[in-house]
């Protein structure tokens, strides 16, 4: 009788006891053209993960979009074994520390100030309630409860819990809940593959800032915030932007009385080439801030669960009061945990040390250079690159497509997992030269095998 591997080992375990996010579970079991194989992963290093017998893969979606540099990275491994020897955990109601302090500092200090309190959660999907109650209750604060409603982009996706599902319009995510939801206005996205014939990204830009305009022109008394992506709308199969519509709907929502949300869970934090992608819409040196910004995956370095919302003077000032009733009502046990902050100041640490943002305008190109030949595949639309996000849509009529080419990738040592139809690289910044042209080699092969 032939033993089990250590891969087969926990493969069993697994399916038996762990029920995984976004996956339908018999996928995992069932062979065919919806395998969707799972993976047991026994350790990490740079960008690889490795399983229990020892095959490698390279992360090339940093593992959900989390990890900025690298797996079981030395610098921020030392940090947190000095923070495990101080303090692991606080309340943060009533109590503060060191780690929280100085990454709320840091992080208000990117903003040039604008944005000088920060909140802090677990997640993306918490940061985006705390963004929308947050706007809400300043409303009802100052005198105008009448301003209660959210506008988001078509596409868009903020996260899945209930109010975060509200300003998501992704179908499979939003629609078996739709009773629990109350839902936002959707209005048109940027998105430049919706260029008419002749327009730049620029055009598509101001024709759904045009839309948003006669929206509040109708409605801006009731509407408290738009919610955006700035750039690149992650779940909507990297749907990138031109940065002229952040500079007008700053403008709008400024004209409207109406708050701005950037969203920058996934896009913050360099990947699109600066620091937060809406400093991208500043021009002639006049930068645009939002009155809220969302922060969480990379802050903490892919290391720890750690969202992060950020806010103006106004905002926060409309909260003092001697009513406990107009406070910020809003908590969960783990606030602030000197662990994920000290992560986070790790990672901004090295931000500063390695000068990422200079170093990942190199590598971009790097892989911009590595992925140009697939534009000329017969069946890969729209190629396209902001920052360190690189991706192609396929025309196919193959409804297993994505799981046959993440399956054929996996063949190959890469991780590169599609949204439907639309292949992208979100490698971490420690990527190197070699490790790109890894992965543009198996995208390359995994591609003519999926098709």
């Amino acid at each position: 009788m032939t033993s089990k591997s250590a891969n087969e080992d926990w493969l069993e375990r697994s399916q038996a006891a762990v029920w995984h996010p976004c996956t339908q579970m018999r996928h995992h079991a069932d062979a065919g053209p919806a395998h969707l194989p799972l993976v047991p992963i026994a350790r990490g290093s740079g960008a690889w993960l490795y399983d229990f017998d020892g095959k490698r893969y390279l992360d090339g979606i940093s593992s959900w979009w989390t990890n900025l540099f690298g797996h079981a990275n030395p610098r921020i491994n030392a940090a947190l074994r000095e923070q495990l020897e101080t303090l692991e955990h606080v309340m943060l109601a009533g109590f503060t520390h060191r780690p929280v302090v100085e990454l709320s500092e840091r992080l208000a200090a990117l903003t040039g100030g604008a944005l000088g309190h920060a909140f802090y959660a677990s997640d993306g999907a918490s940061a985006t309630e705390i963004a929308l109650k947050m706007s809400f209750h300043y409303w009802r604060n100052t005198g105008r409860p009448e301003k209660a409603e959210f506008l988001c982009l078509a596409g868009s996706y903020h996260g899945e819990t209930v109010g975060a599902l509200a300003v998501t319009d992704i179908a499979i995510f939003k629609d078996a809940y739709a009773p629990l939801v109350r839902s936002a206005t959707v209005i048109p996205s940027p998105d430049f593959r919706l260029a008419e014939a002749g327009e730049t990204p620029a055009d598509v830009a101001r024709r759904a800032a045009a839309a948003l305009e006669a929206h509040l022109e109708q409605h801006g008394e009731r509407i408290a915030a738009l919610i955006v992506e700035p750039l690149v709308q992650g779940a909507a199969s990297m749907a990138i932007y031109d940065p002229e519509y952040l500079r007008l709907a700053r403008a709008l929502c400024n004209r409207f009385e109406v708050h701005l949300i950037c969203d920058e869970i996934a896009v913050g934090c360099g990947r699109t080439g600066t620091f937060f992608a809406h400093e991208q819409a500043a021009k002639d040196g006049n930068p645009i801030r939002p009155n809220l910004l969302c922060l969480s995956k990379g802050i903490s370095g892919g290391y720890l669960p750690l969202s992060v919302v950020l806010c103006s003077d106004t905002i926060y000032e409309a909260f003092l009061d001697d009513s406990v009733a107009r406070a910020f009502l809003h908590s969960h046990s783990y606030t602030g945990n000197p662990l994920a902050c000290r992560a986070a100041l790790a990672t901004l640490d090295i931000f500063e040390q390695d000068d990422v943002i200079a170093v990942n305008r190199q590598k971009a190109a790097k892989i911009a250079a590595a992925v140009a030949p697939l534009a000329d595949h017969p069946q890969v639309k729209h190629l396209r690159q902001r920052g360190m996000i690189a991706a192609f849509d396929i025309e196919t009529t193959d409804p297993w497509f994505s799981r046959k080419f993440y399956r054929a990738a996996l063949e190959r040592e890469a991780l590169v997992r599609p949204i439907g139809n639309t292949i992208y690289l979100m490698p971490p910044y420690i990527v190197s030269d070699d490790e790109i042209s890894l992965l543009a080699r198996a995208i390359t092969g995994a591609l003519e095998k999926a098709l």
